[in-house]
């Protein structure tokens, strides 16, 4: 499933495509995305250690102004910047820790997502 996401930083927002991965703990955006709006993920002074396709990756850490998708926004959500490997309609990942704080319920036959 692909949802539609805004993110929002100091230089403006921009709109992708995030896969919904409910085995990603975190939402990970490109890094080119992150500093189209303003965000410098080479000066972030946080990172996080997570596992890829590929092994495990050091990757940093930045908290965007506004963050919407699925009908909900979310201020100063944190996220992690990594630029996937595959391109296509996809931009980046829609995890665990926004599922989670919209309650989230994935009928995967249906294609849906209900959020409260």
């Amino acid at each position: 499933m692909i949802a539609r996401a805004a993110v929002t930083g100091p230089a403006g927002t921009k709109v992708i495509n995030l896969l919904v991965d409910t085995g990603s703990t975190f939402t990970i955006l490109p890094v080119e995305v992150l500093e189209s709006i303003g965000l410098s993920p080479a000066e972030s002074k946080e990172h996080e250690r997570i596992a890829t396709g590929s092994g495990y990756i050091i990757a940093p850490k930045l908290r965007v102004r506004t963050f919407n998708t699925l009908g909900k926004k979310f201020r100063r959500v944190v996220v992690i910047a990594h630029t996937l490997p595959f391109g296509g309609p996809i931009d980046g990942l829609l995890g665990m820790d926004i599922l989670c704080r919209m309650k989230a319920k994935i009928a995967t036959a249906a294609g849906l997502i209900d959020v409260e």
